[in-house]
Parts: structure tokens; C-alpha cells; sequence
């Protein structure tokens, strides 16, 4: 077994694997998400790019290199991995989403930009996919998790699980809402009760959980609070050795 190998095989052992949701909650969750977003997604970009603050420096923190691969977990509509691709040509990208209306926005956003050789997206659940049939590889070198964990259930063990998928060296980068907490508490309620409309909920605890996950697993992690908390930005970097 080779080094790299045997530092994943550790990096595994250390996470929790919460049960896969049946197929039936799957096409339930596919179906809650599909009518949040029938509409919306006609809209999504135009008006989401206001208040989604700190995509595009996700985007530019990825700086894969060549022949890397980058997954999007909750790709959404394909903007995120649209500009990531045109950013790094030498790449190739892949998403998964829940919601198969938003995926239909994001294959005719990908097919229109011509980018359909290098930047794949399946329907799948973020807390246990196999991304084997679904893209041809088992490990990625960056994956990235852009306003979507905020509406996810089981949240630690989204996080362990898009870590398992991590190439040795590898990085997770999510930004979320964040606390807003140097902001008026008015906007803060009104944000929020906002929000809920879509089945958001701003995971307040993300630091905690990526400092556990840190913890079990060696990874090391950089994390702010920018926009005065308005959101959260987080790097968790995979650089534990074997023993």
C-alpha cells in the first residue's frame, strides 16, 4: 500500500458515516427541493448574486492544477463550476444536486457555454453518493460547498462524508450564511425569517463542527467570519500522514 494510500485509509477511519438515505427520502428530499425551485431557478442568478457573498473567492481559492478534479456539492444551477471552468481550463469539474430542476438549469447553462467535455453534473444526495458510476472517479482534488450546506439536514455528517472524498493534499472550501453577528439584530431576524421561506438555516455551529472534524482527522483548517459576519468562509486542508 502506497503513502498516499495509507493516509486516506486513516483519514477514513476517523469519520463517521451516518446511514445513506433510503430511496424514498431521496425522491421525497428531490421533490421538496424541486418546488422550492421550478421557478426560482429561472431567476436564480440574476437575483441570488446580491446576498450570496464570497462565491467568487471560493472560486478563486481553488487554483486546481492541471488534470485536477473539482466537485461542487449542491451545484445548483451550474454557475459556480460556469466560471470555475473558464477560470481553470486545464481542470475538469462535476456537481451533484438534489434538485433535478436545478440541475436542468445548470446542463443547459454548461451545454450553452460549451463546456460539456469538461464539467459533468448528476442528480445525488450529498450525505452518500458514489461518484464512481456517477463521474468516473473516486477522489477529488478540491471540492467546494457554496451556500448549500445551509440547506442540508445532517450537517456533520455531510461534512465527513465530502472529506472522505478528498485526494490526499486535498481541500474543502465551503462559505455559508454566518451569524451575522456585527450586524443589527433587526437585519438579522429579518434575514432569517427570510430565509426559512426556502428551507435555509444558517449553520451556526460550522466552525465547531469543522474544528471536530479537524480533530479526528488531522486536517487543518482556516476559517473567518467576513461582511461582519454576514457569512463564514472556511478551508479545511486533508495533510494528515499515516502513523
Amino acid at each position: 500500500m502506497t503513502t498516499a494510500a495509507r493516509s486516506q485509509r486513516s483519514v477514513l477511519s476517523a469519520l463517521t458515516r451516518a446511514p445513506a438515505r433510503t430511496p424514498a427520502e431521496i425522491v421525497t428530499a428531490t421533490e421538496r427541493m424541486n418546488r422550492v425551485y421550478r421557478r426560482q431557478r429561472h431567476i436564480y442568478d440574476a437575483t441570488r448574486k446580491f446576498y450570496l457573498l464570497g462565491r467568487d473567492r471560493v472560486i478563486a481559492e481553488l487554483a486546481p492544477g492541471t488534470g485536477a478534479t473539482v466537485l461542487e456539492i449542491g451545484c445548483g444551477t451550474g454557475r459556480n463550476l460556469l466560471i470555475a471552468a473558464q477560470m481553470y481550463p486545464l481542470a475538469r469539474f462535476f456537481g451533484i444536486d438534489i434538485s433535478t430542476e436545478m440541475l436542468t438549469s445548470a446542463i443547459d447553462t454548461i451545454g450553452r457555454a460549451g463546456l460539456t467535455s469538461r464539467v459533468r453534473v448528476a442528480h445525488g444526495d450529498a450525505r452518500g453518493f458514489d461518484p464512481v458510476p456517477l463521474f468516473g472517479t473516486a477522489r477529488f482534488d478540491r471540492i467546494m460547498l457554496s451556500y448549500s450546506l445551509s440547506m442540508m439536514p445532517d450537517r456533520p455528517a455531510i461534512l465527513d462524508f465530502a472529506v472522505s472524498l478528498l485526494a490526499p493534499g486535498g481541500r474543502l472550501h465551503v462559505v455559508d450564511f454566518g451569524g451575522q453577528e456585527r450586524l443589527p439584530a433587526w437585519f438579522r431576524k429579518a434575514l432569517r425569517s427570510w430565509l426559512r421561506r426556502f428551507h435555509v438555516t444558517p449553520p451556526d455551529d460550522l466552525g465547531r463542527m469543522l474544528a471536530s472534524l479537524c480533530e479526528r482527522t488531522g486536517a487543518v483548517m482556516s476559517f473567518e467570519r467576513p461582511y461582519r459576519g454576514y457569512a463564514q468562509h472556511a478551508t479545511v486542508t486533508l495533510t494528515r500522514q499515516p502513523a
